[in-house]
């Protein structure tokens, strides 16, 4: 919404983001879970736990929560509030990317203060619709193009299925959207409704359907693009996705016509990079691929 919906310039919204720099550090939910001491540069805790933001910071995010929810703020204003404070937040966070589990040694940004910024947004004059529903309830929309991008999950067979779902890796910005202070779990602190049993996705399924032999997580894709009433489709998918090369071309032409495909160089996930995880990554494999297919439906 902060993005697609805007109809105003960035300066609309320059008091607002000044008064939310402005207010005061508090100790709240925020600091007592996610707040950390310097430690003398370790970000391991008395309570043996690590944390993605040093407590200067969380305090500063208890403070400025409170006050998005104590203004009265349009649905608009409210969205850039929040999307200027995720931002903020990811820019002196303690973490690779996600919140799984946190760096041992502060990381240089998490020293720096959280400053929130008015948002690159721009102005639009076209009354786009932004929802949040599950892709199967959605596909049928009368649009001309949709763009899919799942969760993969892993074809390596030495990997063991993974016990951390996609929607884990970033559910404390669901939190911080929400301010719900949901019920806690693990090392990392995840919120118990990102747990695997509640968060999982149809896409990243390991298992095969023991009628047919195929994974169930390709079955699901195919199912989606023949459900999707647009004509072009775009399908985002990694090399080292559930579905090998022959399972994605299968369900590309029996959905469509594939008109062209786009592969990108990428570094694998910072999963793979992990000194825990060698024991099943061969450093020998093929590089990292990242492809967008283009399907014509018509």
């Amino acid at each position: 919404m902060c993005y697609l919906q805007n109809q105003y310039p960035e300066s609309r919204y320059a008091k607002l983001i000044r008064r939310l720099n402005e207010v005061s550090p508090k100790d709240g939910w925020f600091t007592e879970h996610y707040g950390g001491d310097r430690n003398g540069g370790s970000a391991l805790q008395p309570s043996g736990l690590k944390k993605p933001w040093q407590i200067h910071n969380t305090r500063k995010l208890d403070g400025i929560r409170h006050e998005i929810d104590r203004l009265a703020l349009s649905p608009l204003e409210r969205a850039v509030a929040l999307s200027s404070l995720i931002l903020a937040l990811d820019r002196v966070d303690n973490t690779i990317g996600h919140f799984v589990f946190y760096l041992n040694t502060w990381s240089a940004r998490s020293y720096n203060d959280l400053v929130l910024e008015v948002p690159k947004v721009f102005v639009t004059d076209r009354p786009n619709e932004v929802t949040r529903k599950d892709v199967f309830d959605i596909c049928g929309a009368d649009v001309d193009l949709a763009y899919f991008d799942p969760p993969y999950g892993s074809n390596n067979e030495k990997m063991p299925p993974s016990h951390v779902r996609y929607a884990s890796y970033y559910h404390l910005w669901t939190t911080v959207c929400l301010n719900d202070c949901p019920d806690l779990f693990g090392k990392a602190k995840r919120c118990c409704d990102s747990s695997d049993r509640i968060a999982g996705s149809v896409f990243e399924e390991f298992k095969s359907n023991e009628r047919s032999g195929r994974f169930l997580a390709v079955e699901a894709l195919e199912r989606l693009i023949k459900a999707t009433s647009a004509r072009w489709v775009i399908l985002s998918y990694s090399s080292g996705g559930r579905g090998t090369a022959e399972d994605i071309n299968r369900v590309l032409t029996e959905c469509g016509t594939l008109v062209d495909v786009v592969k990108l160089d990428y570094q694998r996930n910072v999963m793979a990079g992990m000194k825990w995880t060698h024991e099943w990554l061969c450093k020998t494999e093929s590089p990292h691929h990242e492809f967008l297919f283009l399907i014509d439906k018509s």
